[in-house]
């Protein structure tokens, strides 16, 4: 775009000095013949020539050849002007002036321009008037046909745009050659991310110009630094862990040794505190996961174990579990993560259903700026929720029926997990006339 703008004003710039230049020089014709005639004009005045006009040029004889010269004499004390001599090529016709000769508030006694002449063409115009003393002054007019300055500047013109033609021409193939090769090692080096974060390479690896070869080790660099990074979450997570299971372990086993009502009360407050200490733990252990870069997840395999496992969990019930829409499809993010958001749903669905549960995962409309997203639906035909449970059902440690075991916890991990890799998850009306969850995750 910047050069052709730079060319389309250049060419604009040399176009107009060319045209100056071609009208300078047709005017330095027309300032010759009118030197010719102011001295014709003063050699008649003084009585050393009888002839005037004689410029030796065919065209200022050839009636109305576009080329005339005109001389009018001025009467002073009448204040008129009186055509004296004028070429044959006029043919008794009268040039048009620039400079009114009878005008007395005239600030100039020469000219020159454009206007149109007796046979309709357009004329370059040169006006002079002389005074030869005695009552002897004179308005001399000289005038050519000025297509000729039009065909000099438009043959100008004309090889111009061939040759910035062909210089833009060469500029866009240049500019081709240095994208295509020149910036093929930055294309290298996106590709290289993109495996990266696909999960298929830990490094971005290769040989690079020394251009790209230091970014190419900031990244490796920063990609270290967050393994390490993570290495060093989960290490403290599961230090945490082992300091906090031992004090529980204690109480617990004091408290098996004693059946007092307080007992019983410790033993009840140090099960929810294990669950609620474990379910932060899975929570910080899933956000260093999450924050690590590359990690990929085939759905396939995931999915076809649950189907396997699934129906042995609930065999005394004879439900159906099936999957459509799963093969190639590959999970932004940790296998373990997947895993507890996708089984937990899975058994949720299976706790509830009546006879079926059916899994079916898509790939959504991509949203230009965004990540692909898939949407994991597992429906199931039990009795569902109202509008107004499905919302605090998904609330941490709430359970809408007291009678099934559990704590509450696993819809409100799926949501944490699905937030902490920028996807999401709710409850809909099944198809089936149970609940549907959906669970929408990146997908590579």
């Amino acid at each position: 775009m910047l050069c052709t703008l730079i060319l389309l004003t250049a060419g604009v710039v040399l176009s107009e000095l060319n045209r100056r230049a071609v009208t300078q020089a047709f005017d330095e014709r027309l300032r010759l013949y009118m030197k010719v005639l102011v001295a014709d004009v003063a050699a008649l005045t003084d009585g050393t020539a009888t002839e005037i006009g004689n410029l030796g040029e065919p065209q200022f004889q050839i009636p109305l050849s576009g080329w005339y010269w005109q001389i009018m004499k001025l009467d002073q004390e009448k204040d008129t002007a009186a055509v004296f001599r004028t070429s044959r090529s006029l043919f008794s016709a009268v040039l048009p002036h620039l400079i009114n000769p009878n005008d007395p508030q005239r600030t100039t006694d020469a000219g020159d321009g454009f206007l149109q002449g007796p046979d309709h063409r357009r004329l370059r115009i040169l006006e002079q008037m002389i005074d030869l003393g005695d009552n002897n002054r004179f308005y001399i007019t000289v005038a050519g046909n000025s297509v000729e300055i039009t065909n000099q500047t438009r043959q100008f013109n004309t090889a111009l745009l061939i040759a910035f033609g062909f210089v833009g021409a060469a500029l866009v193939a240049s500019t081709i050659v240095q994208v295509r090769f020149g910036l093929r090692p930055l294309a290298r080096l996106r590709q290289a991310v993109i495996n990266i974060r696909r999960g298929e390479a830990e490094t971005v690896g290769g040989a690079f110009p020394v251009e790209v070869a230091p970014l190419a080790l900031e990244l490796n660099q920063l990609l270290d630094a967050n393994r390490e990074i993570v290495n060093r979450a989960r290490m403290q997570v599961g230090n945490l862990a082992h300091a906090l299971k031992t004090p529980l372990s204690v109480l617990v086993n004091e408290a098996e040794t004693d059946d007092s009502a307080l007992a019983a009360k410790l033993r009840e407050q140090t099960g929810i505190m294990r669950e609620q200490v474990q379910y932060y733990l899975d929570r910080a252990r899933a956000a260093a996961r999450a924050a690590s870069i590359g990690s990929v997840t085939e759905v396939d395999p995931v999915i076809s174990a649950f189907l396997r496992t699934f129906p042995k969990i609930y065999r005394d019930r004879n439900i159906t579990f099936s999957a459509s829409g799963v093969t190639g499809l590959r999970f932004r993010g940790e296998r373990q993560d997947f895993e507890d958001m996708a089984g937990n749903l899975i058994d949720n669905a299976g706790k509830w259903t009546k006879s079926r549960v059916e899994i079916s995962v898509a790939v959504l409309p991509s949203v230009p700026g965004a990540p692909t997203m898939m949407k994991i639906a597992i429906d199931d035909d039990g009795p569902g929720l109202k509008p107004e449970d499905r919302k605090e059902a998904t609330r941490r440690g709430r359970r809408l029926d007291e009678t099934t075991t559990g704590s509450g916890l696993g819809l409100s991990i799926v949501v944490d997990l699905a937030g902490l890799y920028h996807g999401r998850f709710y409850l809909d009306e099944s198809p089936y006339g149970g609940l549907r969850a959906v669970l929408e995750l990146p997908t590579v």
